[in-house]
């Protein structure tokens, strides 16, 4: 009966892949999310949407922040209550990759995150590249205004040249560009040169020798231009929440990033638990599936257990064989679908990788095998019916 024992093996395998997918793959987002907000513990921003502030700072996922104002900037560079505050500026790209404008405290963590190769920036022209960027130390960056295909321009005002690599972080920021935020600022005009708009040559040459002589992050000069985001490094954990409470006002957006993920995580704990529950109905379906296979096969090996009988095998040795048999091919089903799931779970980390730029770990826990405990226990109970069916079955009842 081996067609029927593979179609066993089978259905429980998929069964069993489903959900273990599921498990893996929502604990692996969660992980590789937290991972990217790991260094963020605190972000400003002009008052709005949370989500949307993290999503864009954090996540560099594309979007129009409103400009904050640079006296913001200014007062958080000298709290006492801060270790450092880094701005955010984002708009321009290379060949796909967004670039960034910040501050060297924000590369390499005031000094606690060592570079991977090379150095960081000392002057506006030039760039960190990220873990995973296509390019190497000594390459000229020439910045589009926004993203490939979407109409953008190339600025001829400044190029970058690329004087370190950043250490892989497994987030979106190992496919990002990061370069002073000054330089940001003047191939954009800003910063008392021009207009706020400004592109014109004539604006831009005006500070020529300033950019080349420029002083990099704090102290800040006067006329601070506006930007994005602040990233905020508070000293301790007492003014951290002092600091959100007093940014969290009418023009101005405090947030913690972990506790807006964790706003994300309960939503997405909510299409987990429908997915679950598919899931589990499935199980419950195929558990059918099986006990019907496996009566089909008894009424088949009638004659096998009435000789069986009739050679002096006791009820309790058919029921014996009849149980194990089936516990063997659900169990064997079961181990397979593990596998399944862990191939099918890194498969779907390893695209949305490829996509996203965040590392998703799939690991194994303790909790995907108390959830094979489970299935194995219902298993065992639904493999006593065709177990009992067995049992009572006499050797007149077969022969007949």
């Amino acid at each position: 009966m081996w067609v029927g024992s593979l179609v066993i093996v089978v259905l429980v395998a998929l069964a069993t892949g489903f959900g273990v997918a599921i498990n893996l793959q929502e604990r692996a987002l969660r992980l590789g999310s937290a991972r990217a907000a790991d260094r963020f513990d605190l972000v400003i921003g002009v008052a709005g949407s949370e989500a949307q502030l993290v999503l864009s700072s954090v996540f560099l996922q594309p979007s129009p922040l409103p400009l904050l104002k640079g006296e913001v900037l200014r007062q958080l560079s000298e709290d006492k209550r801060v270790a450092w505050a880094a701005p955010i500026g984002f708009g321009d790209s290379f060949e796909g990759a967004p670039i960034v404008g910040t501050t060297t405290q924000f590369v390499t963590d005031d000094g606690k995150r060592p570079l991977g190769e090379g150095r960081s920036f000392g002057s506006p022209d030039e760039a960190v590249i990220g873990a995973r960027v296509e390019l190497a130390l000594g390459d000229t960056i020439k910045p589009l205004h926004g993203l490939a295909g979407e109409g953008g321009h190339t600025h001829t005002e400044l190029a970058y040249h690329v004087v370190g690599r950043m250490a892989e972080t497994g987030t979106l920021w190992d496919k990002a560009i990061l370069v002073p935020i000054e330089g940001v600022w003047y191939v954009h005009g800003l910063g008392g040169h021009g207009d706020s708009h400004g592109h014109g040559e004539e604006a831009h040459a005006d500070h020529d020798d300033e950019r080349e002589h420029s002083h990099l992050g704090p102290p800040w000069g006067d006329d601070l231009p506006g930007v994005p985001a602040i990233v905020v490094k508070p000293r301790n954990f007492a003014d951290a929440y002092k600091l959100r409470a007093e940014y969290r006002r009418e023009t101005t957006l405090a947030v913690f990033p972990a506790e807006v993920l964790t706003r994300l995580y309960a939503a997405l704990g909510d299409v987990r638990s429908v997915l679950a529950f598919i899931a589990f109905g499935a199980q419950g379906l195929i558990g059918a599936a099986v006990v019907l296979i496996s009566l089909i096969h008894l009424e088949q090996r009638s004659h096998q257990i009435a000789g069986l009988r009739a050679l002096g095998a006791p009820r309790l040795a058919i029921f014996g064989i009849v149980w194990l048999e089936l516990m063997l091919l659900i169990g064997a089903g079961v181990l397979v679908g593990l596998g399944i799931g862990y191939a099918t779970a890194k498969v779907v980390a390893h695209v949305m990788m490829q996509r996203s730029g965040i590392v998703m770990p799939v690991v194994l826990e303790p909790q995907e095998f108390t959830f094979i405990g489970i299935l194995l226990t219902a298993a065992a109970v639904m493999a006593l019916i065709p177990a009992w069916r067995a049992y009572r079955q006499t050797p007149a009842m077969a022969l007949r």
